[in-house]
């Protein structure tokens, strides 16, 4: 069976929470903020494939999610 068309749904990660904590020094009467970025969402990558003839394998599975970012 030949497939030469396929609809595929890709989506990229969701990005990591963020982290707010407070430092605390002797000498600095309020501190200030010390806290972490969430880290980047995944990316979405298509490689074509030289030994594939037909699009039968997308068809089967027709969702592609990338991973998500790790926390702050």
């Amino acid at each position: 069976m030949l497939i030469d068309l396929a609809r595929i749904h890709c989506q990229s990660g969701k990005g990591g929470a963020g982290c707010i904590s407070f430092r605390r020094e002797k000498f600095v009467p309020k501190g200030g903020p010390d806290g972490g970025d969430g880290g980047k969402g995944g990316d979405v990558w298509l490689e074509v494939d030289p030994h594939v003839r037909t699009l039968l394998d997308c068809r089967e599975r027709p969702q592609y999610r990338a991973g998500g970012g790790r926390a702050g």
